[in-house]
């Protein structure tokens, strides 16, 4: 049976948990292999509304045992606060395992992440302030906190010291702010101790037994493509591997066991945070892409930045991962245009660039080169077949595809759970 990766193909929030749900009834375990609690996933089940930002949103769909691997930074504060929320609505939490050795995000690290993007002043990244980066940088510092350590008082308390020593003095003397604690850091991830217990789990032995059982693992990629930290828009990126590789790195589960990567691209581009954004729209058209798709963040509420399909970045996230299938999702958000943009190539110095540049300079600095497609007036909300689909809408989606490197297996026509239409089956 397949493992499957599932990643956003453009800046994150393209509805990767509408994707997710679409698989869920075949899919026994479902893996966030990677980031915090600084991406969301909004998923609608009938009435209800669910926003998830850092448990799988496989949560939500009865049978799957939802993961978070080893490559996932925890706020283990918001892990129960999540948990309780959804126990709270009915849904069955028991099954969620956590990964011994996935790192803890602490108050030191939130509090060093709001302070020094404020200290960048306009040379801001644009993070979520949620400790994330932070957390990641002590990872690979290598005097980082694992979800093990906090069963063990003595290690924590060595690691915490360890890790004050040189953080309080950068709040005290460059940032101006009170020192913290070791006790308080202590103190506060002992408390947690014996709930977290129950569900902590050897993930990377527990998954590949799954998959020698003949189990179907879906590996689920926080924010995306433009955003991994070696293949996106560097420094404007999140800080681990958003892409189909981090997959195997994030979760323990070799490369080679990996049969299928679907990826999710909006039918249009959006972005949060700084960074570049060739196809960004500053006009009504923007802002008619924002109102329509309700293009805010679902972790910030921050707006997004919107713009044109940018078939360039769509080509890269096919080539870095690897992609099988594309899922288009917010077709319906472009129902009413007359003509639909799509950014071709760019113009970058007065010389056409028909792929995605690799200096961020020419990148930051690309004009987008455009095609004008016609557009529709039809309700399509409703369609659950391509072939209903209104001709231009059907014409639209296969230019995507034609231009995108690979095809584009199934398309969102709508918020609700059911309001998606399968060309090709993600699993065959």
């Amino acid at each position: 049976m397949p493992a499957i990766v599932l990643i956003g193909a453009q800046w994150g929030d393209e509805g990767k948990g509408k994707a997710t749900d679409l698989l869920g009834s075949r899919v026994d375990y479902v893996v966030k292999f990677n980031g915090g609690n600084n991406a969301g996933h909004t998923v609608v089940v009938g009435d209800e509304k669910y926003a998830l930002h850092l448990l799988p949103s496989g949560i939500l769909t009865d049978g799957v045992v939802p993961v978070i691997a080893n490559g996932v930074v925890v706020d283990i504060e918001v892990l129960f606060h999540e948990l309780e929320a959804l126990s709270a609505r009915g849904v069955d939490v028991s099954k969620l395992l956590v990964s011994a050795n996935a790192h803890v995000i602490t108050q030191y690290h939130r509090t060093l992440d709001k302070v020094t993007e404020r200290f960048l002043g306009k040379r801001q990244i644009g993070t979520t302030g949620r400790g994330i980066g932070p957390a990641y940088a002590d990872k690979i510092n290598r005097v980082g906190i694992r979800i093990q350590d906090i069963f063990d008082e003595n290690i924590l308390r060595q690691k915490v010291e360890g890790a004050l020593d040189q953080k309080n003095h950068l709040l005290v003397k460059i940032y101006n702010r009170r020192a913290i604690g070791v006790d308080e850091v202590v103190n506060d991830l002992l408390s947690f101790a014996e709930r977290l217990r129950p569900m902590v789990a050897d993930t990377g032995l527990v998954l590949n037994r799954a998959l020698e059982a003949g189990k179907t693992v879906l590996f689920e990629g926080g924010q995306a493509t433009m955003l991994d930290v070696d293949h996106g828009t560097y420094p404007f990126v999140t800080s681990s591997n958003a892409t189909s590789g981090g997959a195997a790195t994030g979760s323990g589960v070799a490369p080679n066991r990996i049969d299928r990567v679907i990826a999710v691209v909006k039918a249009y581009t959006t972005r949060v945070g700084a960074g570049p954004f060739p196809t960004e729209l500053f006009d009504e058209s923007g802002e008619f892409l924002r109102s329509k798709g309700f293009e805010f963040g679902t972790t910030t509420g921050r707006p997004r930045r919107t713009g044109w399909y940018d078939a360039p970045v769509a080509r890269y996230s096919a080539r870095i991962n690897g992609v099988t299938d594309f899922v288009l999702t917010k077709l319906d958000v472009l129902t009413g245009l007359t003509t639909i943009p799509v950014c071709v190539a760019y113009e970058v110095d007065g010389v056409r660039v028909d792929e995605v540049p690799v200096s961020q300079s020419d990148f930051h600095h690309a004009v987008p080169i455009y095609e004008e497609f016609p557009g529709w007036s039809e309700d399509i909300t409703g369609v659950r077949a391509f072939d209903d689909l209104p001709q231009a809408a059907q014409d639209y989606v296969l230019a995507l595809e034609a231009m995108s490197g690979s095809r584009i297996s199934a398309i969102g026509v709508g918020p609700d759970r059911e309001a998606i239409l399968v060309r090709h089956d993600l699993l065959g």
